[in-house]
């Protein structure tokens, strides 16, 4: 054990240096305490016996600073991209993890929600702050510890967060304590983990983007899809009529039992043609495009007078420019949101978790959890989701 040469100055003690037990021989248990009292002058001959036992705020702060240098760095697994690219970018590595800071938690994962989202940061088409970073955009977790002078969250709740900051992929993580909002013990962790983005995403698409009412008709890319799915039974419960595109028979026939009332096999059919036959020539109020290049150009021409072209996602890829002069003929709306605009306050953020949350534990939402993997084994969740082998939601299990 070494022993430390403390030095006063106008009543206050500051560390200076450790040495050695070899070099003095005085006991372990005492310690060099050197006077700087007199005339602000450092008298090294001045030197006298102290024992933590003297003065217990000495021996407070020694005992502070040895436990402060033993404390163990936790580690945890997390999902690691060090490289732009396709799935097989996505490695299993071990992580530090600190400690909760002021307004911050510190939550144990659950289940994690995969996204299209994640596939955009993982391919470079948007740009995480950093590199490497842990993809992931929602969670839901056990609160393990809380920061300094936190209230309102505490050691055992469970909560969800979606959106920023990212890194989902993980074990345990850290986060803000405003970005997470409390799980109902009606709703499973593991659904709300599923449709805690998605679900605040459709709610901000028909509720707020385009408010959906009673005698509209609309048209849903990716039917089937997470978001897809909950925007058709959404839009159904309130009274529109629901038109939907799919890929396959199977999916059609999900899109159906969550309330499209007609399903689009856009292999086998023009979906544009087909959505001018089911509206008799009017076109749709509004448009949910999460496809992207593949569907833009003919959703803006399924629109009917002054409707919304919603485009939340590109799938397919980035759709091409449009001039502003393409939208003039039938006066249309184009917008590209994004939820963190639509939840950028705390009470947003709680008002669209509470109506999604309400929606699922009165049935309103039917939420369809079809695939489950390990963590460790986020590249088959991705390449999964992205050859489009999937339908309904897509968790990953820590």
């Amino acid at each position: 054990m070494s022993l430390l040469k403390l030095g006063f100055y106008n009543q206050r003690f500051h560390l200076l240096r450790s040495i050695p037990p070899q070099s003095s021989n005085v006991s372990p248990s005492t310690f060099w305490v050197q006077n700087l009292t007199n005339n602000n002058t450092t008298n090294h001959s001045s030197l006298s016996y102290y024992t933590p036992r003297i003065n217990p705020v000495i021996a407070k702060a020694l005992r502070t600073e040895a436990s402060a240098t033993v404390q163990p760095i936790k580690m945890v697994k997390a999902i690691r991209v060090h490289q732009f690219g396709g799935s097989q970018v996505l490695k299993w590595e071990d992580v530090e993890l600190g400690e909760p800071k002021e307004g911050e938690i510190r939550i144990k994962n659950i289940a994690i929600g995969v996204n299209f989202i994640d596939i955009y940061f993982r391919k470079g088409v948007y740009k995480a702050t950093t590199m490497p970073f842990t993809p992931g955009m929602e969670a839901v977790g056990e609160v393990t510890a809380v920061g300094p002078g936190l209230t309102g969250r505490k050691v055992g709740d469970i909560v969800a967060y979606a959106g920023n900051p990212m890194g989902s992929y993980a074990e345990e993580q850290i986060l803000p304590a405003d970005k997470v909002v409390p799980v109902p013990p009606s709703v499973d962790p593991i659904t709300a983990a599923s449709i805690m983005l998605k679900g605040m995403t459709a709610q901000f698409l028909v509720r707020r983007c385009f408010k959906v009412e009673s005698g509209h008709t609309v048209l849903v890319h990716a039917a089937a899809g997470g978001v897809g799915s909950l925007l058709c039974q959404w839009a159904n419960a309130l009274g529109a009529t629901v038109i939907g595109t799919v890929s396959t028979k199977e999916k059609a026939a999900q899109a159906k039992e969550d309330g499209c009332h007609h399903a689009i096999i856009y292999k086998e059919e023009d979906f544009v043609s087909r959505v001018n036959e089911i509206t008799c020539g009017k076109g749709v109020e509004v448009v949910y495009d999460s496809v992207g290049k593949d569907t833009f150009e003919g959703s803006l021409a399924c629109l009917k007078p002054r409707g919304y072209m919603v485009n939340f996602g590109q799938s397919s890829g980035t759709p091409d420019p449009v001039p502003l002069s393409a939208l003039a003929p039938k006066s249309l709306f184009l917008t590209r949101p994004s939820m963190m605009q639509y939840t950028s306050t705390r009470d947003e953020l709680l008002e669209t978790a509470g109506e999604v949350f309400a929606n699922v534990a009165s049935g309103v939402l039917r939420v369809r959890v079809n695939h489950k993997y390990p963590l460790s084994e986020a590249a088959q969740a991705h390449a999964d989701l992205e050859n489009r082998r999937t339908t309904g939601s897509v968790v990953l299990i820590p």
